[in-house]
C-alpha cells in the first residue's frame, strides 16, 4: 500500500476541519484528489454530499474504494493520475470545488492544474508545512518564489490549521499545513497568456543572485522593452526578483 508513498490521514479532528471548510466553500461540483482509503470520503458522505468525483492513481486503492463506498452515494471513482486527466471530458462544465490531502511530490504541479482549471472555484488542500510556506509567502521574505506569484494572483489564500505529524499513518518526517484557495474574481493575467507569463516570472528567479533586468536579457527578452516596462512602473534596475509582488510581476508583463 506504499508503492505511492501514501500517508494515510486518522486525526478525526484535521479530518473534520479540512470537511468544515470545504463545505463552506463549495457552489457546485466536488472533486477530491487522492482519496486513498477515503477518509476524508466517507466523512463527506456522512455530511450529506453525494454524486461527487474522486479521482485515485493507486488500483490496489480503487479497489478498497469500491467495497468501502455505498452505491447510493453515487460517489464516481476514476483510476487516473491526477496530473494526466483531461478534466473536461469527465467533469461538468460547473463551478468546482477541489479537496486533497496531497501528495507531497507532486502537490505543486496538482495545485497549478487546479487553479488552471476553467471551472475551478475553490479548494481546500493539504501541503508539506515547507510548500505551504512557499505558496502564502509575500515579496521579501525567504520563501517568496514562482509558486508564490502563481498562487495569489489566481486565488485568495487562507490558513486553515497546522497537522503535525503523528496525524498520519505511517507517519511522514515533515510536518503539514491546510490552505483553503478561493479564486480570485478576474485574473491580472489572461489564461491564454499564462505560459509565457509562467516562463517569464521563472525566469525571473532563475538567477537570484542577479537583478530581474539581467535574469531576463539572460532568458533573451528585448533589453529596451524590460527597462521600458521597470521604468514605466518605476522599479530600479538594481531590483531582484523577491522584491516584487505578484500584482507588480502582472503589470510588468502588461509592459512588454
Amino acid at each position: 500500500m506504499q508503492k505511492y508513498g501514501q500517508h494515510f490521514l486518522v486525526n478525526e479532528n484535521i479530518i473534520t476541519q479540512i470537511i468544515d471548510a470545504a463545505l463552506l466553500l463549495k457552489t457546485g461540483e466536488l472533486v477530491e484528489i487522492g482519496p486513498g482509503k477515503g477518509a476524508l470520503t466517507q466523512r463527506l458522505i456522512q455530511r450529506g454530499e453525494k454524486n461527487f468525483t474522486v479521482v485515485e492513481i493507486d488500483p490496489e486503492m480503487v479497489t478498497f474504494l469500491q467495497k468501502q463506498i455505498s452505491v447510493q452515494a453515487g460517489v464516481q471513482i476514476i483510476q487516473a493520475d491526477f496530473l494526466s486527466l483531461d478534466l473536461a471530458s469527465c467533469l461538468p462544465a460547473k463551478p468546482t470545488l477541489f479537496v486533497s490531502n496531497l501528495p507531497y511530490i507532486d502537490a505543486a504541479d496538482i495545485l497549478d492544474k487546479v487553479l488552471g482549471y476553467p471551472f475551478f472555484s475553490a479548494a481546500v488542500f493539504m501541503f508539506q508545512k515547507e510548500q505551504s510556506q512557499r505558496i502564502r509567502a509575500q515579496a521579501g521574505e525567504s520563501f517568496y518564489g514562482p509558486i508564490s506569484v502563481f498562487s495569489q494572483l489566481r486565488a485568495k489564500i487562507s490558513p486553515i490549521c497546522k497537522v503535525s505529524r503523528g496525524c498520519f499513518n505511517p507517519p511522514p518526517k515533515v510536518e503539514s499545513m491546510v490552505l483553503a484557495f478561493q479564486k480570485r474574481p478576474s485574473w491580472e493575467v489572461l489564461p491564454a497568456d499564462w505560459k509565457r507569463f509562467a516562463k517569464w516570472v521563472y525566469d525571473a528567479f532563475l538567477h537570484r543572485r542577479k537583478t530581474v533586468f539581467n535574469s531576463w536579457l539572460l532568458g533573451g527578452y528585448s533589453e529596451t522593452k524590460i527597462q521600458h516596462a521597470l521604468e514605466r512602473l518605476h522599479i530600479p534596475l538594481s531590483t531582484r526578483a523577491e522584491q516584487i509582488s505578484p500584482q507588480t510581476y502582472a503589470a510588468l508583463f502588461k509592459c512588454l
